[in-house]
C-alpha cells in the first residue's frame, strides 16, 4: 500500500506491504453540512449556556477576541467574520474591537504570521503580539498564580476564538486555554502545567487537572464567551460552538471524540506519525503532541517513526538546553521530578518515550541536533520505515505490525485489547 505523509508544506510517499499494515488511522468520517463560517454563525445564533454574543455586549465597551497563534491549526478567519458581524449588530464598531494573540510561551508573531492569522480584518482591527504588563488577579487552589495581560484584563468584554483538539495533558484545547496559557505570563503557565504529573492529566480526560485548575483562574479573571471550531484533517470546519467557556469547550469536546478517537484492538511494532504537515510541524516542541498520541498504540520496545519539518529546530531554549545537557533520556525525566521548569517539561514528556521504545525522526533539523534529542535522523520516511522493519525482524525474528497515523497531533488511538 502506499500514503502520503505531510512534512512541512511538502509530502512524502512511503509503501508498506498490506500483510504487515494494521491500518491507515484517519478521523472517521464526517460531512459537514455547512461551510464554516455558516456553522459558526449558527453556533452565535444558539449559543451553549450563555445569552447571544450581541446580548452580552453592549455600545461604548471594549471588547478583546483572543485568538490562536500559527503554531494553531485554527481557521481564525472564519471565526472572526461571523464575529464581528454578532458585534456590528450590537453597535460595537471596528475601533472597540481588538485582537490579543494567545501566544502562552511562544514567540510573537510575524507580519506575515499575523496577515494570516487576521485574514481581511488585519489592518482593520487593533492586535495585541504580546505584553510585558500583566494584572494579577490571585491564585487558584492548587497555587497558580493568575497573571493576565493587562490590555486583556482591561477590555469590558472577553471572548476566547480557537479550535479544540487533543491535548497530551489538558485533555483538550480550547475553552479556557484562551486565557491560561493563552494570555498569561511564564510563572503562571509553569504552575500551571507542573500538575501534568498526575497520571489524570492526559488526552481525552475533559477532567484533566490541568484543565480543572485553568479553568478555575479563568472563572477569576473572567472569560465571557467563546467561539471553538472543530476541524476536519484539512482543517475545515466540521463543528462549532459558542457560548459559555466550560459548557460550550464540553461541547465541542464530545464532537471531537466522535470525530478523532479511533478504536484499535492490537498494539503496533512501528507508528508512522506525522502532526499533518504545516503551521503544526515547525519546530520539536510542537511535534511532541503527535508523538505523544502515537505512544498509545506502540508496544514496548517499538519504534516510532515521527515525521516533521521542525524547520525552526527545537523550538525552544529550556526544551532544547535540557536535552542537550542530559546523557540520557532517564536524566531528563529525573530532572523534571526534582524540579518542574516550563520547556522542560516537554523534555521529558519526550523523554519518558524515549525510554520505552526508538524514535526515528524524518525532519529538516540538523543530524547532530536531532541526536541531541536522543533520537535517529533519516532523510526520507522510507529510510526510517525501512530502517524500523530491519529492527523489528533482528530482533523479534518476524515482520512488524505497522500503524500509519498522518494526522497525529489530532487523532487519538483509544486501546481495546
Amino acid at each position: 500500500m502506499r500514503t502520503e505523509l505531510e512534512i512541512g508544506t511538502r509530502s512524502q510517499t512511503i509503501e508498506i506491504d498490506d500483510a504487515e499494515l494494521i491500518e491507515v488511522m484517519h478521523a472517521n468520517a464526517v460531512e459537514a453540512e455547512k461551510p464554516g463560517e455558516e456553522l459558526v454563525r449558527d453556533a452565535l445564533a444558539s449559543p451553549v449556556g450563555t445569552a447571544r454574543l450581541k446580548d452580552i455586549v453592549r455600545p461604548g465597551q471594549k471588547v478583546c477576541l483572543i485568538a490562536s497563534d500559527c503554531t494553531r491549526p485554527c481557521p481564525t478567519p472564519e471565526l472572526l467574520a461571523p464575529v464581528m458581524q454578532e458585534l456590528h449588530e450590537a453597535g460595537i464598531p471596528d475601533e472597540d474591537v481588538f485582537v490579543a494573540i494567545a501566544l502562552g510561551s511562544h514567540r510573537s508573531q510575524t507580519e506575515e504570521e499575523l496577515a494570516r492569522i487576521m485574514g481581511p480584518w488585519k489592518g482593520k482591527i487593533a492586535v495585541v503580539n504580546g505584553s510585558t504588563s500583566f494584572r494579577h488577579f490571585g491564585t487558584t487552589k492548587a497555587g497558580t498564580p493568575v497573571d493576565i495581560i493587562e490590555e486583556v484584563a482591561d477590555a469590558d468584554v472577553r471572548v476566547g476564538l480557537g479550535n479544540v483538539e487533543y491535548h497530551y495533558f489538558a485533555g483538550y484545547s480550547g475553552g479556557a486555554k484562551a486565557i491560561m496559557p493563552g494570555c498569561s505570563t511564564f510563572e503562571a503557565i509553569q504552575a500551571n502545567h507542573s500538575l501534568m504529573l498526575s497520571p489524570e492529566a492526559h488526552a481525552g480526560n475533559m477532567e484533566s487537572p490541568v484543565r480543572l485548575d485553568l479553568e478555575e483562574a479563568c472563572r477569576m479573571v473572567g472569560l465571557d464567551f467563546i467561539v471553538n471550531g472543530v476541524l476536519d484533517e484539512d482543517r475545515h470546519i466540521v463543528y462549532a460552538a459558542a457560548g459559555d467557556f466550560v459548557a460550550a469547550q464540553r461541547d465541542a469536546c464530545h464532537h471531537l471524540d466522535d470525530l478523532y478517537g479511533c478504536e484499535l484492538h492490537e498494539e503496533a511494532d512501528i507508528v508512522v506519525v506525522s502532526q499533518g504537515g504545516a503551521p503544526k510541524d515547525l519546530n520539536l516542541y510542537q511535534l511532541q503532541k503527535a508523538l505523544d498520541n502515537a505512544k498509545h498504540p506502540l508496544r514496548d520496545g517499538g519504534t516510532i517513526v515521527l515525521v516533521g519539518s521542525c524547520q525552526e529546530g527545537f523550538g525552544q531554549p529550556t526544551f532544547e538546553q535540557w536535552m542537550r545537557e542530559a546523557a540520557t533520556p532517564h536524566e531528563v525525566v529525573k530532572r523534571l521530578k526534582k524540579t518542574f521548569v516550563l520547556g522542560g517539561h516537554k523534555a521529558a514528556a519526550v523523554a519518558q518515550i524515549e525510554e520505552r521504545c526508538d524514535i526515528y525522526l524524518v525532519s529538516d533539523m540538523p543530524d547532530a541536533e536531532v541526536r541531541a534529542a536522543f533520537m535517529t535522523p533519516f532523510v526520507t520516511v522510507q529510510e526510517a520505515l525501512d530502517a524500523a522493519r530491519a529492527k523489528t525482524l533482528r530482533e523479534l525474528g518476524r515482520a512488524p505490525r505497522i500503524l500509519v497515523m498522518p494526522h497525529g497531533g489530532s487523532t487519538l488511538p483509544l486501546m481495546r485489547l
